[in-house]
């Protein structure tokens, strides 16, 4: 027997699918259900119930047990108030990589290893170096569902824990086994945007937690053009949703959110997309996995990597620059909107090397 390991069971086709190869591979396969986010309306908007049923009809079909934990006390305290403060102070927060950090890798992790468990198991596309060496963070062999990026800020003590089992496989090919294996969640929709929103409209359900202040909206110049219901409600780059319709004497083009101003409750708006271009940012609270990051040596200087500032963006050839927990990214060409309170991931060839949030970031025409 290869061990005992629990897989975080979503009711999605990845999950189902890890949990089928480990079972393969000789594993003694346990799944467990988390429930992270509890709301009275819940009902309307959430797919939890549904998905613990696809998770249960699954587990069935391989003879596991599945337990179910409820863990939306912590996800409450360490992630969505995290949020919360992030979007009050002006930023725009990335959940999923807080969750990945705070719950996954976490909460769930240490609740495994007190039942009993040797390790965890999750339905990620990433992959790890092979038993017996140092471990290392690589990305998926299927490019376009890569989600290193969201893993980035783990720890390498708690990724060198988890297994990663089709992180070798490309969708199609999980979707594949899945339908082979008689899942009936083998062509069921990928799940997107914010879990605890769910399919009701972002705005209205932050505005239940954050208020609004209004105040104005003004060009690079400062002219007065409008009035904004509260920054909280916008992020750079943002086209839609702004509020401004035609303005004598400016030109018929989009108008897109530049830049947010916490101390005077400005938004600034431009209709030149070149505004929207980065050419530098500071990334804090670093977090590095590579065991090639480890050591004064290796965080002295400049150092040439590549790096992304969102999901599914291609890499981009960069230089950094570490100092203590803080590290100055420069780019080799202009980024578009790229935005505080998000996380840039940084990248050495298929490893990911770590990661850190962004905090400030430059403009190519400073």
């Amino acid at each position: 027997m290869a061990g005992s390991v629990v897989v975080g069971m979503s009711g999605g086709v990845d999950s189902a699918v890890a949990a089928h190869i480990l079972k393969g591979q000789g594993y003694e396969v346990t799944g467990l259900f988390m429930k992270n986010w509890e709301e009275d309306d819940a009902t309307d908007y959430c797919t939890a119930l549904a998905d613990f049923g696809d998770a249960a009809a699954v587990s069935d079909q391989l003879g596991i047990e599945l337990l179910t934990a409820n863990f939306a006390a912590e996800y409450w305290d360490n992630v969505f108030e995290a949020f919360l403060d992030d979007y009050r102070a002006g930023y725009t927060p990335n959940p999923d990589v807080l969750c990945n950090r705070e719950i996954k890798f976490k909460v769930f992790a240490d609740y495994a290893r007190d039942l009993g468990f040797d390790t965890v198991a999750t339905g990620h596309y990433a992959r790890r170096s092979p038993a017996g060496k140092p471990f290392r963070l690589l990305r998926s062999h299927d490019p376009d569902k890569d989600q290193t990026y969201f893993l980035q800020a783990v720890p390498a003590s708690r990724l060198e824990r988890c297994l990663f089992p089709i992180g070798g496989l490309t969708k199609p090919e999980v979707r594949e086994r899945a339908r082979t294996a008689g899942f009936e969640v083998h062509d069921k929709k990928d799940s997107t945007g914010i879990c605890f929103i769910g399919e009701r409209r972002f705005d209205d359900f932050l505005a239940r937690y954050v208020r609004g202040e209004p105040g104005p909206i003004r060009d690079a110049d400062g002219t007065l053009l409008g009035n904004h219901r509260g920054l909280s409600f916008y992020t750079l780059g943002q086209r839609q949703g702004i509020g401004l319709g035609g303005i004598r004497g400016r030109r018929e083009r989009p108008w897109y959110v530049a830049g947010k101003d916490i101390g005077t409750n400005t938004l600034t708006v431009t209709q030149d997309e070149r505004d929207l271009e980065t050419t530098w940012l500071h990334a804090a609270d670093l977090n590095w996995i590579s065991p090639s990051m480890d050591g004064s040596d290796a965080l002295r200087g400049a150092m040439r990597c590549t790096a992304k500032i969102r999901y599914r963006q291609p890499e981009q050839p960069c230089e950094i620059e570490v100092d203590g927990e803080r590290a100055r990214v420069t780019f080799d060409t202009p980024q578009r909107a790229a935005t505080p309170g998000q996380f840039v991931a940084f990248y050495d060839g298929d490893e990911c090397l770590g990661g850190g949030r962004i905090v400030d970031t430059g403009c190519p025409r400073e």
